[in-house]
């Protein structure tokens, strides 16, 4: 949301979109917000509209994202990529990601 600019999950998306990204926002907390950089969120990755995301950069602990991996293995398109954030490893997590063909940095 608006009101945490200073998050990394903030900022980065705010310069990607501005450098001509198709950002998505499909944020893990913030239940009642609709919007973020002025783009309707969306709740679950399964329901990103295809064309197929090229990079899901996740912006969570390490510890989190297991939580994920069964909505990006549930996606329509798969993303090519998944990307951590700096500091960010999780073995089990990414070698299942690569297991299924997607990269992770």
């Amino acid at each position: 949301p608006e009101d945490r600019a200073n998050q990394p999950a903030h900022y980065v998306a705010k310069y990607l979109d501005a450098a001509g990204v198709d950002v998505v926002p499909c944020p893990t907390y913030y239940p009642k917000v609709t919007e973020i950089l002025g783009k309707s969120v969306v709740r679950q990755l399964r329901a990103i509209p295809a064309p197929r995301v090229d990079v899901l950069d996740v912006f969570r602990r390490a510890e989190d994202c297991d939580g994920h991996l069964e909505d990006i293995l549930a996606m329509d398109e798969r993303p090519h990529t998944v990307w951590l954030q700096s500091g960010i490893r999780n073995d089990r997590f990414a070698a299942r990601l690569t297991e299924e063909g997607i990269d992770v940095v």
